[in-house]
């Protein structure tokens, strides 16, 4: 207790930094809508999910995952029709890390569709799973 007592400040520190990583810890694996690589795979194995790239056409062609199509976050809520034949597919989206994706989803939300999913640490974290990545030929 007289340690406590001496190192107030630490022992407060130590429980609200473990609240903050048992809630972080929760929440992440609440949302069935982030998808490991794994995952992912997965999805586009059982289900026939399509990829669907929201990064820019540049770092499309610098590498994508195989198949996937890109439609740029910035064109999304405008071009969101290219995407109406694959309605009954589940999306996954996908950007450098996650982020733009996930606002990705919520402009498809608005527009109707259900079956989203976001590709949890984007681009990076399928790359560094080992997963192949495919590049756009020149013409």
């Amino acid at each position: 207790m007289e340690f406590l007592q001496q190192n107030l400040l630490w022992a407060v520190l130590a429980v609200v930094s473990g609240t903050w990583l048992l809630i972080e810890f929760i929440r992440q694996h609440a949302d069935k809508s982030l998808l490991t690589p794994v995952e992912a795979t997965l999805l586009i194995n059982r289900e026939d999910a399509l990829a669907v790239d929201v990064r820019g056409e540049t770092d499309y062609e610098k590498g994508h995952l195989p198949n996937a199509r890109n439609l740029p976050a910035t064109d999304l809520e405008r071009r969101s029709t290219e995407l109406e034949k694959f309605r009954a597919r589940p999306l996954i989206l996908y950007c450098n890390s996650g982020s733009t994706a996930a606002k990705g989803i919520s402009t498809l939300k608005k527009a109707g569709f259900e079956k989203l999913y976001c590709l949890r640490g984007g681009l990076y974290e399928w790359e560094k799973a080992g997963y192949p990545i495919a590049r756009k030929k020149k013409k």
